[in-house]
């Protein structure tokens, strides 16, 4: 007989709407191969309320679709043909087991919840307020500290990006450590994006002296400029379009003759799920938008629209064609 345990939590009882979806996404994989005690606990929990059955038909039919397993190809293309083939047996439960690691996905970063006063989900935005009066805006996605001690203001960007408006009145300066730089700040305004090991720093008003954490590289940089640091230290200052780059502090995205794949890249940042871009052909087509970036999906709808594509949605899952 199979052990309780075995069934998913509170399998008879009544659930609120993410636990039932939760739920369901354990159910799917259970009932691959079931024992009579396993379908006989499904019975009971469809019947128990009926979201759970919405639930399971929503996670069912979504992974039993044709467009998931063309998106799965996409995902392994780079991967040997035999080993999808050798895949595409247990391919719905791999992709039910997937989609519960975005499902709790919050807790997957655990090092950095231990190091992190505040930290953004996936299309989250947080207004922060630092001991000194320094004001902090923390993007989608983004782990952050600070401490205040004696005569050491210091700020930590452990990952994401944050736009801060320092004012002028302090006696000691800001440092902002995000990756290989450190950034030292007073009476400027200046956003610090840090994202696969490479820094970007973009001041919009004063000056910002930074430098390697190795201090074997210094820079001051103006208002108006941008600069990229990476594992091989400064790369070339650029003019900043604050209109553009910035737009994500007044919750928009804006492009102009961008390619498709990558505003679909930036738009992943926001998505808490896959979006998935089947056509090669729309990766290099360019395009030019302003959009609200608290609605990913309606720019990949708008997307779609503009460029004849097709979309398809599923849960925590979209896919272009």
């Amino acid at each position: 007989m199979t052990d309780s345990q075995d069934l998913p939590s509170s399998a008879s009882g009544p659930v609120p709407h993410d636990a039932a979806m939760d739920q369901a996404l354990d159910w799917l994989i259970l009932m691959e191969c079931p024992s009579a005690e396993q379908q006989a606990a499904f019975d009971t929990w469809l019947a128990a309320d009926p979201r759970h059955a919405q639930a399971y038909a929503r996670a069912s039919g979504a992974w039993n679709a044709p467009p998931v397993f063309a998106a799965a190809q996409v995902l392994q293309k780079r991967r040997r043909p035999s080993l999808l083939r050798h895949l595409r047996p247990h391919w719905k439960p791999l992709a039910t087991a997937a989609v519960l690691l975005i499902a709790i996905g919050s807790y997957s970063n655990l090092p950095l919840r231990l190091q992190a006063d505040h930290l953004t989900v996936a299309g989250e935005r947080q207004h922060l307020q630092l001991e000194d009066g320094s004001k902090v805006l923390l993007n989608t996605n983004s782990a952050f500290s600070s401490n205040f001690s004696g005569r050491q203001h210091k700020a930590r960007l452990y990952k994401g990006e944050a736009f801060f408006e320092v004012a002028a009145e302090r006696e000691h300066p800001l440092e902002v450590d995000a990756g290989p730089i450190r950034a030292s700040v007073s009476d400027t305004s200046f956003a610090v994006r840090y994202l696969d090991g490479e820094a970007q720093v973009q001041v919009q008003r004063g000056d910002v002296d930074l430098r390697t954490l190795d201090d074997s590289a210094r820079l001051r940089l103006s208002a108006g400029n941008s600069v990229k640091v990476g594992p091989h230290g400064f790369g070339r200052p650029e003019k900043l379009d604050a209109q553009k780059d910035l737009a994500w502090v007044q919750g928009r995205l804006v492009f102009e003759n961008c390619p498709v794949g990558q505003v679909l890249a930036e738009l992943r940042r926001y998505y808490p799920g896959w979006i998935v871009n089947n056509n090669e052909h729309l990766a290099q087509v360019a395009v030019t938008g302003n959009y609200r970036l608290d609605k990913p999906l309606d720019v990949v709808r708008s997307l779609a629209q503009i460029t004849s594509a097709k979309v398809s949605e599923y849960p925590a899952l979209v896919i272009l064609n």
